[in-house]
């Protein structure tokens, strides 16, 4: 039944995906805001960039209202007509800002802080929105995780740099590799994590975007976790470090890559029409910064929005992402796993790293509505499945499928940005489910 499900998911992931770009080149999209996945990029001169982007059908119906338009009628501290006017200016920074406190199967309780910061670097009527999220968070498993991630765009929307930064005590349970892993096989591995992912683009022609970037990840002080040390000599990462030559105590990987961009969605936060598509091809040079193999990674990523009412209240979304070892040997907790993408959102309902191999499909579609008319609170649900290849069974990509789904509640934080704290339950198989709160949604 999984299966049957997990392939249709994709068929309708791939027709998705064909029709957005119809629809897109017919009927360009104006612009876009706070991103929390990778910011958008479109051409230098674009429509006139919205601060709130919606259909003008829910905009006439209710305008929309944040949590600090809510926090200010209870004070009963409405603005006066300068202050919403100083509120509103496009020069003006805005901020979005929230606790986390969730739980997640990889890390437990956590405790700790999220943000967002969005600003224009140039006139907004031809340079659309950049953005910086970063999060610092405490969970009972004694991990400490500090995150920058940013999409800077400048004058004119001319270049853009991208970055993905994480500074990280922590540990995470391994299964060995492939689709079809049992619980039963965890083996907990602690390290410390050092993440510098770095891309600056440059406009190519309209709406597409070329660039290139530096990329360094190590992992050090690697050794078992809580109550590993029995299973530790004959754990997945120990037996796939050995047999590659690999040393166990700490592994890194160092490189550049090539990168092609193309966005017409009319918001990357909050999208309601549109297509954004990536691909990036990184290689890792042996000896380069400390690197302890040569090998080569193809990633790619796919995301297309379908309003699905008049009024603009319900929509999908569809997210197809691919990340490939297309040549060499990575070093095993560098190799593709679901939780590792840029902002960790693949796989919602398994612990982070759950599922790794050196091959990884992955395919997601959320239901997204508001509950009120002003868009305060909303609702998603969502339906996720992957697929990934271990050369060291045979395994190959859609001989195995791992799923997974859930609900979550929006709160809208930031009307101007379209900004949600996001609240997220999700469940997957052999019982594996998660607790997830975060800023911004989660494609």
């Amino acid at each position: 039944m999984i299966l049957t499900v997990s392939a249709a998911l994709f068929a309708v992931l791939s027709f998705a995906g064909g029709a957005a770009g119809q629809e897109s080149s017919a009927a360009p999209s104006p612009s876009q805001s706070v991103s929390q996945g990778p910011p958008p990029d479109q051409a230098s001169a674009p429509a006139p960039p919205q601060t709130a982007s919606k259909p003008a059908s829910l905009a006439q119906a209710a305008p929309l209202v944040d949590a600090f338009d809510l926090l200010r009628k209870i004070r009963k501290k409405e603005l006066t007509p300068q202050e919403e006017a100083e509120a509103n200016d496009p020069s003006r920074p805005m901020y979005a800002f929230a606790p986390v406190i969730g739980y997640k199967p990889s890390s437990g309780v956590q405790l700790g802080a999220a943000g967002n910061v969005a600003l224009f670097l140039g006139n907004p009527e031809t340079t659309h929105i950049s953005s910086a999220v970063a999060s610092l968070t405490f969970s009972s498993k004694k991990q400490t995780s500090g995150t920058v991630r940013f999409g800077l765009l400048a004058r004119d929307d001319h270049w853009k740099l991208d970055g993905d930064n994480r500074f990280q005590w922590t540990s995470q349970d391994t299964f060995g590799l492939g689709t079809e892993t049992a619980p039963a096989d965890e083996v907990n591995v602690a390290f410390d994590y050092f993440r510098i992912y770095e891309t600056a683009y440059v406009e190519l022609v309209r709406g597409l975007f070329g660039g290139i970037g530096f990329h360094y990840s190590a992992h050090a002080g690697v050794g078992p976790g809580k109550d590993a040390e029995a299973a530790w000599g004959e754990s997945p990462y120990v037996t796939y470090s050995q047999t590659h030559g690999f040393p166990l105590e700490s592994q890194t990987s160092a490189g550049a890559s090539a990168n092609l961009m193309v966005d017409t969605r009319n918001s990357s936060i909050n999208a309601d029409r549109g297509w954004y598509g990536s691909v990036n091809y990184r290689a890792f040079f042996d000896g380069f910064l400390g690197g302890d193999s040569s090998w080569q990674q193809f990633v790619l990523d796919a995301r297309t929005y379908k309003t699905i009412s008049s009024d603009g209240r319900h929509k999908l979304a569809f997210w197809l992402f691919g990340d490939i070892v297309v040549g060499g040997v990575a070093p095993y907790l560098d190799l593709p796993a679901t939780g590792m993408d840029t902002y960790g959102r693949t796989g919602r309902g398994y612990a982070e790293g759950r599922f790794r191999g050196e091959r990884l499909l992955y395919g997601e579609v959320e239901y997204r509505g508001t509950l009120m008319r002003n868009g305060l609170l909303g609702m998603v649900a969502f339906l996720n499945t992957a697929t990934l290849a271990n050369s060291q069974s045979s395994e190959r990509l859609f001989d195995h499928f791992a799923s997974g789904g859930g609900a979550g509640l929006r709160l809208l934080i930031n009307k101007r940005s379209k900004t949600n704290l996001c609240l997220d339950f999700g469940w997957g198989e052999h019982g594996s489910r998660g607790v997830y709160l975060a800023v911004q949604e989660a494609f």
